[in-house]
C-alpha cells in the first residue's frame, strides 16, 4: 500500500522568480503569483504546508487592466469610527501606489487563514524595473 506524499517546511530549497507586469492585465499575473506563492507550481505542494517559493514583481506601475475598470473599481478601507470609509479609485491607487493593487488582488487570491500572511510576505513588489534582489538571482518568468 502507498502512503501518501507530505511536504515538511524546508525554506532553503526556495527559488526566486521575477514577473514584469508591463503592459499584463492585473488578473492574469495575480493568479500566476498565487499559484508560484503557494506552490501549486510543484508536484509536491501540499495544502497545509509553506511550499511555495518568493516573487519578485517589477514594473508594477505599468499594470493594465482592462474595460473600464480605472474608472469604475474603487478600493475601500474602513479607519472603525463611523463615517470612515474611504474610497480610492483604481486609477488613483496606481498612480499612488501601484504596489498595493497587485498586493491586494493576489491576496484575494490566497487562502483566508493564517498560512495566507506567512505566503504574503514571500511576495515583493516594486514600482519600477530596479529591485534589490539581484543577488537571489531570480527566474524570469513570462506571463
Amino acid at each position: 500500500m502507498q502512503k501518501t506524499f507530505m511536504a515538511k517546511f524546508e525554506p532553503d530549497k526556495r527559488k526566486w522568480y521575477l514577473i514584469d507586469a508591463k503592459g499584463k492585465t492585473l488578473g492574469r499575473i495575480a493568479t500566476q503569483i498565487a499559484d508560484i506563492l503557494r506552490g501549486k507550481n510543484k508536484p509536491t505542494f501540499t495544502p497545509h504546508v509553506d511550499t511555495g517559493d518568493f516573487v519578485v514583481v517589477i514594473n508594477a506601475k505599468y499594470v493594465k487592466l482592462t474595460g473600464k475598470k480605472l474608472e469604475q473599481k474603487y478600493y475601500y478601507r474602513h479607519s472603525g469610527y463611523i463615517g470612515g470609509l474611504k474610497a480610492v479609485k483604481a486609477k488613483d491607487m496606481i498612480a499612488k501606489y501601484p504596489e498595493r493593487v497587485i498586493a491586494h488582488a493576489v491576496k484575494g487570491m490566497l487562502p483566508k487563514n493564517r498560512l495566507a500572511n506567512k505566503l504574503i510576505t514571500k511576495l515583493k513588489i516594486y514600482p519600477e524595473a530596479d529591485h534589490p534582489h539581484k543577488a537571489q538571482n531570480p527566474v524570469k518568468i513570462e506571463v
